[in-house]
């Protein structure tokens, strides 16, 4: 019986479980880290591309697995980037994992099959992401739109929870920071 009373509570409070929170929040501001690029022009070095964005809007994705529902996100990000060329609007993917050499064949093979070609993916070496970021254990999926260095919106997911509406809802997002909107 107690067993039973344990798994309900179990499910139930996995239902109700409150939104994630994860990553630097509206108004704060992403700091510069730097990290390992397994896909796109500076693969195989270290590098920030805080830094390189400077003032310009962007897309940060921080993530645990490279799961189906990453790469249609990925994808649509990919299409923006192109869609938004004027606008200078840059993506990037930073995978967190102990061990890049592991991650990396996986990474390359997951963009190709999404056919990703404008966002960069990268390893930053360790689990809990950079330390500035605060990003949630729990959390498979954390998505920061910014521009003029200031977040804008913030969206994080458990596994399992990154499906259609809530993609279509973080696109949503995208005009707003390629027209330079805080």
């Amino acid at each position: 019986m107690y067993a039973s009373i344990t798994a309900f509570v179990i499910l139930t409070t996995g239902l109700t479980a409150d939104p994630c929170k994860s990553g630097p929040q509206p108004s704060q501001r992403p700091g510069p880290y730097s990290a390992l690029v397994c896909v796109g022009k500076e693969r195989g070095t270290q590098h920030c591309y805080i830094c390189e964005a400077a003032d310009r809007p962007i897309i940060v994705v921080f993530a645990r697995t490279p799961s189906e529902p990453l790469g249609m996100l990925v994808k649509r990000f990919d299409s923006a980037v192109k869609e938004h060329k004027a606008a200078e609007l840059r993506s990037w993917v930073t995978f967190l994992a102990d061990d890049q050499t592991k991650l990396d064949p996986v990474i390359v093979k997951w963009a190709q099959q999404h056919a990703i070609s404008n966002v960069a993916c990268a390893v930053f070496e360790d689990t809990v992401g950079p330390p500035a970021y605060l990003i949630a254990k729990d959390t498979d999926v954390t998505v920061i739109l910014s521009v003029k260095q200031k977040v804008v919106a913030n969206f994080a997911y458990r596994v399992g929870e990154l499906n259609d509406a809530a993609i279509a809802e973080i696109v949503r997002a995208i005009p707003k920071i390629a027209a330079g909107k805080k």
